[in-house]
């Protein structure tokens, strides 16, 4: 397994394993496998097809220290059912899978080993004495994050059991495909908002609504500054998250406020529960919130609406493939990411 020491200009995450781009993304989430192909018009990334597949409570359960896949055969049932909708032809997909699977961290280091060796040691020892399971059991990868003063760097660092991710891996294979780059939901969400090509002024949150689960995200720039993840809440418990991380953000990361916050997943629960967890939200942080479009670089094709509720079903897989559409740097290596 190799580690990757460079990461996207514009894109967070590089996948828990990596290989070249792929045309066909499935999300598997506690209730549902979601697939979606993407293709070109006049240049244009433009989603082909999509199809869902809903799965049983008994299916998945993810979680960060223990078995996910308790019936895979189900699970590749779906898998296969999703992608012969999408892409019957396909033998390689991205796989977004449910950030609870994984433990994330941002991990600075005032110096930054000018080896690569050095520095793949530097963060796993540093994320050992934080993970609930044996480090050398897991699979670490990271990307550079916010450069600091002094020289220093911060660096986004995901980590999981080698198990858990291999059950993901074995239900793609059993479905004939084979998983070429494994990511997390929430990381691919807030790719296909930076896809929009709406630039924020300064740094701007993420409220991303599961079924199981809630995280929260602040982005400045191209750069995650924060990650916070949460089993589900109640709707007054999610508005008092975003006031504590808001709080977080303007006393120990020197935020002034949030340019903008986007709310993912909360059309899926109806559109009365969106809007009123919406004018909750900007009650709380006197910001406009919008909801996930990234329309304006994938486009669907005719007859296709674009409601919200479908935006938020899609974003995850759509993110990773247009984050895999993204210009790379030149000295990028392959390998795991975060």
């Amino acid at each position: 397994m190799t580690t990757e020491t460079a990461g996207n200009t514009r894109r967070i995450g590089r996948g828990l394993f990596d290989s070249p781009p792929v045309a066909a993304a499935v999300e598997i989430a506690r209730d549902r496998v979601a697939a979606v192909s993407l293709g070109d018009g006049h240049g244009d990334a433009v989603i082909s097809s999509y199809a869902f597949e809903p799965l049983e409570k008994t299916v998945l359960e993810p979680a960060l220290n223990a078995p996910n896949v308790h019936d895979e055969a189900a699970l590749a049932s779906a898998v296969q059912g999703a992608l012969e909708k999408v892409a019957p032809r396909t033998r390689r997909i991205a796989l977004v899978i449910p950030d609870t699977a994984a433990k994330v961290s941002l991990v600075r280091f005032e110096k930054v080993p000018a080896r690569a060796q050095d520095l793949e040691q530097l963060i796993r020892w540093q994320v050992r004495k934080a993970a609930p399971f044996k480090i050398e059991d897991a699979q670490v990868s990271w990307v550079p994050g916010v450069v600091l003063p002094g020289g220093g760097r911060e660096f986004l660092v995901t980590s999981a059991r080698r198990d858990v991710i291999e059950g993901y891996e074995r239900a793609c294979e059993a479905a004939g495909v084979h998983a070429g780059l494994v990511d997390l939901a929430t990381f691919n969400v807030v790719n296909s908002v930076l896809a929009s090509g709406v630039q924020a002024t300064g740094d701007w949150l993420l409220v991303h609504i599961a079924f199981d689960y809630v995280t929260l995200a602040v982005v400045r720039a191209a750069d995650l500054v924060f990650f916070r993840n949460r089993a589900t809440v109640e709707d007054g418990e999610l508005t008092d998250l975003v006031h504590q991380t808001a709080m977080y953000h303007e006393d120990r990361l020197g935020g002034g406020g949030f340019s903008r916050v986007v709310l993912a997943g909360a059309w899926v629960r109806g559109v009365d529960t969106a809007e009123r967890l919406k004018r909750a939200i900007e009650e709380r942080v006197s910001v406009r919130v919008e909801p996930v479009d990234f329309t304006s670089a994938a486009t669907l094709r005719d007859r296709i609406s674009a409601n919200p509720a479908l935006l938020d079903v899609l974003a995850p897989a759509v993110g990773v493939l247009l984050r895999e559409r993204a210009p790379r740097r030149a000295a990028q290596p392959a390998g795991v990411g975060a």
